[in-house]
């Protein structure tokens, strides 16, 4: 029986929703689409929202949302009293027709094994029969890679959702019409653009432990083009549902574009969402409005948000009805003092800046060939125009950094609060600095993909280069990820299917990852 404070808190979640779907069972085909992190974080993402839109506006088919429980939850579910359950009827995912996973970072790999495991469905797809749901992940990671998840994967979808679940939906109904078995269900989808089976594929490795070769089975394609959308505007992206419990408290998010121009190095979207791609202004105008209908904060949402066309005239009209833009983040080169003021006069305090490098030499080899100067003028523009708070984001660990690379970090940022106190003293605008300095991992698909990983200690002496030099700097505060789990992450963007085996014994040793590389004998260095 369910316990009642679990059925308690999704329907208290439920209420505190706008814009939620519900749907009656009765001869659908039912999808469990999951986040696999917590509520707070999956409720936080366009592209789960999207999804959720996207299959319930099929009349045939009914969707509901499911998430990683949070920590106090996960004991009730892990005693084996509880199996996982979907949030809009509470229904256990193990009986649903499809569960979909949405996902977005490595970081929740290990996540999709959990919550496997908790709806009570077999971890690994070739344990799984016709009785059980079809298991589907698709998102940013898998498109990139999807390797190291394959053996616990049915069916991925690679690239862009819009482009994808057409022919899937039309190709999972043809096989229920015909009563086929779960393997003639598969082949069939194999047949659409985008969809990978990995199971119908032998992975073979030459005697060194280099991967030689990925051949399919009979009936299945040799090579698995990616989904994409052509144009946006045929199928507008925004906010479904509404809550405060999110990162993005009520905030109606609408995409503006998707792909960028600028392809730096180390960047996954400037290179697997390719080409650079933007609605139409009419089609965000009308979006715009529906957004001011339910809340008055707008977050914009596209790595090439400056870009797009008519940006200004956009915030003009959030602005004008009482609105607030919320831009996800800005690039240094769409810093202009009419976007700044228009900013600032809807309500918003604060932006999102990517500097990447402390030197103007390292910022050119990754393609953010902007100066120092160019900096200091674009943080000054802001500041005249009203925002005074700023996150600062950097990478240390990248091809060819020094350590005066590292130091540069340390005197841009004093640089930029220096004039930070002395423009805010005249205009007594409260401000603060927050520098988010993640370690460089190389991604598959960029000029970077090959470059190694820096090592762990390495990486600590920069960390503490930074930390230190900054410590005793009022008004600026440092976050970081922990090194040791950059360095899983990069084998898992760039792993094959051999990390799997270590995906499935971090996850029965209960995410003790060092002893997992023991147990599997893997040399994640290879």
């Amino acid at each position: 029986m369910m316990s009642w404070n679990l059925y308690q808190k999704a329907k208290d979640r439920l209420a505190r929703e706008r814009g939620t779907i519900f749907k009656a069972f009765g001869g659908k085909l039912a999808f469990a689409l999951v986040y696999p992190n917590t509520y707070y974080v999956g409720m936080s993402n366009l592209g789960l929202q999207k999804v959720y839109a996207l299959l319930n506006r099929e009349p045939a088919v009914l969707c509901e949302r499911a998430f990683l429980p949070d920590p106090p939850d996960l004991a009730q579910h892990q005693q084996g009293r509880v199996p996982l359950f979907s949030l809009e009827s509470q229904t256990p995912l193990s009986k649903f027709d499809v569960v979909a996973f949405s996902l977005s970072f490595e970081a929740d790999y290990l996540h999709v094994l959990k919550i496997l495991d908790l709806a009570r469905i077999p971890l690994k797809a070739e344990e799984r029969g016709d009785r059980h749901p079809l298991v589907v992940c698709g998102g940013v990671a898998p498109t990139f890679n999807p390797e190291p998840l394959s053996p616990f994967i049915d069916a991925f979808l690679i690239g862009e959702g819009e482009a994808i679940l057409p022919g899937f939906l039309s190709a999972y109904r043809d096989s229920q019409g015909g009563g086929e078995s779960r393997e003639q269900l598969l082949r069939r989808l194999a047949t659409y653009p985008g969809v990978y089976v990995p199971g119908a594929y032998r992975v073979s490795y030459h005697s060194d432990g280099r991967l030689k070769e990925i051949a399919p089975q009979t009936g299945f394609p040799a090579t698995v083009r990616k989904g994409w959308l052509k144009n946006l505007s045929t199928s507008p992206t925004s906010s479904v549902i509404l809550t405060p419990d999110t990162e993005f408290s009520d905030i109606y998010l609408i995409e503006v574009s998707r792909g960028c121009s600028r392809r730096c190095h180390f960047c996954v979207a400037g290179h697997s969402y390719q080409p650079l791609r933007f609605y139409r202004t009419e089609t965000l105008r009308s979006q715009i409005a529906e957004g001011l209908a339910l809340t008055r904060k707008i977050g914009l949402v596209g790595v090439a948000l400056t870009d797009i066309p008519d940006i200004l005239s956009l915030c003009q009209e959030i602005v004008s009805q009482g609105g607030q833009v919320c831009p996800a983040s800005l690039r240094m080169e769409g810093i202009s003092p009419p976007l700044m003021e228009l900013l600032a006069a809807g309500g918003q305090r604060s932006v999102a800046l990517a500097p990447e490098a402390g030197t103007e030499r390292l910022r050119k080899m990754i393609r953010k060939a902007f100066s120092e100067e160019e900096i200091v003028e674009k943080i000054s523009i802001s500041l005249r125009g009203g925002i005074a708070h700023f996150k600062l984001y950097f990478l240390i660990g990248l091809p060819t950094e020094g350590p005066e690379d590292v130091e540069a970090i340390v005197e841009l940022t004093k640089k930029i609060r220096h004039i930070a106190r002395k423009t805010c003293q005249s205009n007594r605008l409260p401000w603060n600095i927050q520098l988010s300095i993640n370690p460089f991992v190389p991604k598959p698909f960029t000029p970077f993909q090959w470059e190694p990983m820096e090592e762990v200690g390495s990486l600590n002496v920069k960390l503490r280069t930074i930390k230190n030099g900054l410590a005793r700097v009022g008004q600026v505060r440092v976050f970081h990820d922990g090194p040791k789990w950059s360095f899983i992450q990069a084998l898992l963007s760039r792993g094959d299917r051999r990390v799997g085996d270590l995906l499935y014994a971090a996850h029965l040793l209960g995410g003790d990852w060092q002893r997992a590389f023991r147990e599997i004998n893997l040399n994640p260095e290879f």
